[in-house]
């Protein structure tokens, strides 16, 4: 790979935003600074994860907020991935409760649109388009981490379609869903790991579909394992080709790994740690809070270069893991920065809320680095796709 084949890769500088890029980002602002007036929600830490509120989600629908980039002929509004950008990243400033809708509006929706049956975009992207569509997704499996082309569960020819068998974990609010998206294996493994795989959505509640909780340290029910059954799956439910699946998987990389979800997951910490050094005059914190603001500018334009570049028909999987393996690092230095230089006990129960905060995400922290691919895994990757392994 020459030079130039490098920098290209690797460029990561944003353009300015349009006027009506900036124009909406006020809007949100505002709407925002309204539902925390009337105490519509609680700022949190993680909020994309744990701040679960499916009225909350429908009441962005309203607004268009959710479902932007879906066309106008399946329910959305046809908006880029820059527009999305500015309204998600207001949102996750602000610590706003999005997790109902995230996972359908932030890949699910890209999957159904780029490779799904007519019927399925017809019957879903309107729902995802109105909040009012709580999707999960099954491709991690025990015992297999970050090596998604070692998964176990299988589905079997039919005579309408497929039949579903597996165990799958790590699936966030699975036990809310309505659809779950399932990566298996349709032929046997060969030489060539990627092929022989598919992916399927399956429609909840469903009998076969077993979702039993994994809760996290601080009691939190958001992660589940889920069992299939023998789930049958009608053939226009297949995404894409079948034996075709690690396409659709690899199309999600992107848009998974790249977003200010990457980066600003402890963002109500360092509001809070910014408030404390300013209130104490403490010039030693104040040093650190700007160190931290100027890693979090930094991050922010190698996001906001990588949703361009989606807008562009780019598939820059190579800066997304670049942007998710340095942002989730900076959410964990966020957490530990503030733990050092402040003389505050974290508690889930303080009313000083960057005690609160902190004890969340201290508790959280320690899967910032492995959820969405492992940042070793990334690395891998990183370094494979410039040519260096």
């Amino acid at each position: 790979m020459n030079a130039s084949t490098l920098q290209f890769e690797l460029d990561l500088r944003p353009r300015p935003l349009c006027s009506s890029a900036l124009e909406l980002r006020q809007a949100v602002r505002r709407f925002l600074e309204e539902e925390l007036k009337s105490r519509s929600f609680e700022p949190t830490v993680d909020a994309w994860l744990r701040g679960f509120d499916r009225g909350f989600s429908r009441t962005l629908a309203e607004r268009g907020w959710v479902g932007m980039t879906i066309p106008t002929h399946y329910g959305g509004h046809g908006r880029s991935q820059v527009e999305r950008f500015v309204v998600i990243e207001e949102l996750l400033a602000a610590g706003a409760p999005v997790a109902a809708h995230w996972i359908a509006d932030r890949q699910a929706a890209n999957s159904i649109l780029s490779f799904g049956s007519e019927p399925i975009k017809r019957r879903v992207l309107p729902r995802i388009a109105r909040g009012d569509c709580v999707v999960a997704i099954g491709y991690s499996e025990p015992d297999v981490g970050s090596d998604l082309a070692s998964v176990r569960t299988r589905a079997e020819r039919t005579r309408e379609g497929w039949r579903l068998t597996g165990t799958k974990i790590w699936t966030s609010h699975a036990h809310h869903a309505d659809l779950l998206v399932v990566l298996c294996r349709t032929s046997p493994r060969t030489e060539d790991r990627h092929a022989g795989l598919s992916v399927m959505v399956v429609e909840l509640p469903h009998p076969k579909v077993k979702a039993r909780p994994v809760l996290l340290m601080t009691g939190e029910h958001h992660f589940n394992e889920v069992v299939l059954e023998g789930v049958d799956v009608p053939e226009e439910m297949v995404l894409g080709q079948v034996g075709e699946g690690w396409k659709v998987v690899t199309s999600d990389l992107a848009l998974e790994r790249s977003g200010p979800e990457r980066f600003l997951s402890t963002y109500p910490v360092l509001v809070e740690m910014l408030r404390r050094a300013a209130e104490t005059g403490d010039r030693c914190a104040g040093r650190a809070v700007a160190s931290l603001a100027a890693q979090l500018y930094a991050l922010r334009a190698m996001s906001l270069a990588v949703a361009q570049s989606l807008d562009a028909g780019d598939s820059p999987i190579i800066a997304a893991a670049v942007v998710k393996d340095i942002g989730t690092r900076f959410e964990q230095e966020i957490a530990e920065t503030a733990r050092h230089i402040f003389a505050c006990e974290p508690s889930l129960d303080a009313s000083d809320p960057l005690q609160r905060h902190l004890a969340v995400a201290l508790m959280h922290s320690p899967a910032y680095t492995v959820r969405g691919g492992t940042n070793e895994i990334l690395r891998g990757i990183v370094a494979k796709g410039l040519g260096l392994r």
